[in-house]
């Protein structure tokens, strides 16, 4: 499916790929990578690609749902928040995949229309689209 791309950014993994360092190309990103225990690794301070992950699905919904939020009609509160976990493990078919479980808190908003937001949000958000039909995403309502 074509996208009309307005921007662009790059990022550069070095060492082992999952236990070394990634870096954006104008430096605003700079992560040193390491390897869960849970994988295998010596775990420590450092990130992985499933942190990286959960904090750009976060952050992409979250503006996702102040983007579509004047369409149906329901205000994002300032302190809304999502939260993204983001799992990790062998497939049956093979190889490896991820699950992601946001929780969506949007303090003072109707249940039911927090469930449009949400709903909407998921419909245009880039990671939703880039995961669906592939990853099964979880969306809660906290």
């Amino acid at each position: 499916m074509p996208v009309d791309v307005i921007y662009k950014t790059k990022a550069t993994a070095n060492g082992g790929g999952r236990d070394g360092a990634a870096r954006s190309d104008d430096g605003s990103v700079d992560v040193k990578l390491v390897v869960p225990k849970e994988m295998g690794g010596p775990g420590g301070v450092g990130a992985n690609p499933e942190k990286l992950f959960a904090a750009g699905y976060s952050a992409c919904f979250l503006g996702a749902m102040r983007a579509v939020s004047s369409k149906v009609g329901v205000k994002v509160p300032a302190e809304a928040t999502v939260t993204a976990e983001i799992g990790f493990g062998p497939r049956s078919e093979g190889g490896y995949g991820i699950t992601a479980d946001l929780t969506i808190d949007l303090p003072g908003v109707d249940r039911a229309e927090a469930e449009k937001l949400i709903a909407a949000a998921h419909e245009v958000c880039p990671y939703s689209n880039a995961t669906r039909n592939n990853v099964n995403v979880g969306l809660t309502l906290a």
